[in-house]
């Protein structure tokens, strides 16, 4: 069985203006697949409220406590919330442990068992009364009882975790917590466990060693040089009934358990990384038991803490590989997002988590078609996978875009580092793969800005002259293509003008220092020096510039130099962007949108 579906209401941030519950309409739904579910956005995007959510009403192993705050309340101020969680693929054992509670629904096309959990809380002028966890199909359900509940326990790693302190032998340890709960430390009624059986008789000799009355070559015995000493004193700072024993241990199951800690064999100090490893192998240990008839479900935050890139990649392969568990990650690290696997199986359910909205990028779920998931899988690397992360993107064709749009934002007031834009270089037309994974077909609203810049790619004759017919199917073209006319927050912005360096050279702010950089990239090329009287001739530039742009160019321009030398030269310049400067003006147009400005 696993996690099928998430409901919430009036939950952290999933609510509504007026805190009305209507039980039929969620304020958030989030579908999860019975293997692998990453949840990815930037910070306070609502990944932690969904693994929160989960792990207050179905619990975890390792007994944390959960005590509901005000600010699980949507904006602190709701007067309820609600969780239901659905619980499907339950096979006939598993089904067997909830059987007053279920219900019979469609589900790839054979009617088949689930269970529907219910959870609310309501603020009150004492405090919050929460209700107890029910199930059924009621609008509120029933109680379920205390041995169903132990069923529906999940396995949760928190981030920032204490490795090191976690897996050391101590009272209430977490490692002793993992054994406890697994089959082979499970007594049998009226029977020793081996390990008391074993503790017990060292715990005898131990204790017959110290009560050894015999005298070694006229030394004191044992009993005189320890057990008696202590004994003499303890009459006297208690009574003279008072009498020491010295065991290993309790011999209970549980005493011996919080003796054992867990390390690597031969690796005496380990670092935090490694730990952190260890920790969560540990963690994983009694969801691979095959007799385990309950929710085989693992709850992760920041896998990435503390570990190294390299790390991440061979933990998320690993997790990715397994079968039998369900995973629920969250991550904000690029390097865990480039190696999950974007694709159309239906193993692996990418859920993004922008703003208040989410959903999942599985097929169906938005306008990402089967070759984009194919190209995703190739092309969306470390760099692009911050796409996730920003609060806007600009998604660029090439390195000239990538390079210099950061300069010219800074020039009109716009850095992007402080609005955490992201640019995301595509290396070509292949926007469109990417854009598509903000299209959700629900009709969720997105409150997220995407630019997309694109050279308009029409060239202007001998004379250079452009044809306006053909620049305008053009333009339509892309449009359609980019299917985005449904979606206010992308939007596509073309160049005026063939490609962004002929843009450049025409504009009026920034024309000057284009042809600077050319000069200097390009020192060797005559129709790109200055004259004695340190002016270019515009018109041979402009014809070699013509020619050095087209395709099939004997000596083409290098425009990521060129563009590198020209960021420069904005820079220490600080040039002034005119207003009615139209050939750069789409550049300006998609800076603000994407900073949402």
């Amino acid at each position: 069985m696993y996690i099928s579906q998430l409901r919430l209401w009036n939950f952290r941030k999933y609510g509504c203006p007026d805190f009305s519950i209507d039980n039929t309409k969620p304020h958030a739904t989030i579908n999860f697949k019975p293997q692998m579910n990453v949840l990815i956005g930037e910070n306070d995007s609502g990944k932690t409220a969904i693994i929160d959510a989960i792990r207050l009403v179905l619990k975890t192993h390792a007994y944390d406590g959960y005590r509901i705050e005000d600010d699980d309340f949507y904006l602190a101020k709701a007067p309820t919330f609600r969780i239901e969680i659905i619980i499907r693929g339950l096979s006939n054992d598993e089904a067997s442990h909830f059987i007053e509670w279920l219900g019979w629904g469609e589900m790839d096309g054979a009617k088949t068992p689930f269970l529907r959990i219910v959870f609310s809380a309501k603020r009150t002028k004492p405090g919050i009364r929460q209700t107890d966890v029910c199930a059924g199909m009621d609008a509120d359900g029933s109680p379920l009882s205390y041995d169903a509940k132990e069923y529906l326990k999940t396995t949760y790693l928190k981030p920032l975790r204490d490795a090191d302190e976690e897996m050391t032998a101590k009272r209430g340890s977490r490692i002793s917590q993992i054994l406890l709960a697994h089959t082979l430390f499970q007594k049998k009624e009226d029977e020793d466990h081996e390990f008391e059986k074993i503790i017990s008789k060292a715990n005898r000799e131990i204790e017959e060693w110290f009560n050894d009355e015999n005298k070694i070559d006229g030394e004191k015995s044992h009993k005189e040089q320890v057990k008696d000493v202590i004994d003499r004193y303890l009459k006297k700072f208690i009574s003279d009934e008072t009498s020491s024993k010295l065991v290993i241990s309790n011999p209970s199951i549980k005493s011996i358990l919080e003796k054992i800690s867990l390390d690597l064999q031969n690796q005496p100090k380990l670092g935090l990384g490694t730990m952190n490893r260890l920790f969560m192998a540990a963690e994983l240990l009694h969801l691979d038991e095959n007799n385990h008839s309950g929710l085989k479900a693992c709850l992760v935050e920041e896998l990435e803490a503390h570990l190294h890139p390299q790390a991440q990649m061979k933990v998320i392969e690993a997790i990715q590989g397994q079968k039998d568990v369900q995973f629920i990650i969250t991550t904000h690290s690029p390097n865990l997002a480039s190696k999950i696997n974007i694709s159309n199986d239906s193993t692996i359910n990418v859920i993004l988590c922008r703003g208040d909205s989410v959903y999942s990028l599985c097929p169906g779920a938005t306008k990402l078609k089967s070759k984009d998931y194919t190209f995703l899988q190739h092309f969306l690397d470390v760099t692009k996978s911050n796409l996730f992360f920003a609060k806007g993107i600009i998604l660029v064709e090439g390195w000239a875009e990538e390079i210099l749009i950061p300069s010219i934002a800074k020039v009109i007031g716009k850095d992007l580092t402080e609005n955490e834009v992201s640019i995301v270089n595509v290396g070509s037309t292949a926007y469109l793969h990417f854009a598509r994974i903000f299209m959700p077909v629900d009709g969720t609203v997105m409150k997220y800005p995407v630019a997309i810049v694109s050279d308009l790619d029409v060239r202007p004759d001998d004379y250079f002259n452009f044809n306006n017919i053909e620049e305008a199917d053009k333009r339509r073209k892309k449009s359609e293509e980019l299917e985005c006319d449904n979606y206010d927050n992308i939007k596509l912005f073309l160049t005026k003008e063939w490609t962004l360096e002929w843009c450049l050279f025409n504009s009026s702010s920034l024309g000057t220092l284009f042809k600077e950089a050319v000069s200097i990239v390009h020192s060797g090329t005559p129709e790109f020096k200055k004259n004695e009287q340190g002016n270019w001739n515009d018109n041979l530039f402009k014809r070699k510039l013509r020619d050095n742009l087209l395709p099939n160019a004997s000596n083409p321009l290098d425009k990521v130099r060129v563009a590198n030398e020209l960021s420069i030269l904005i820079d220490q310049n600080r040039p002034t962007i005119q207003p009615n400067d139209s050939y750069i003006h789409y550049l300006i147009d998609a800076i603000d949108h994407a900073c949402n400005s």
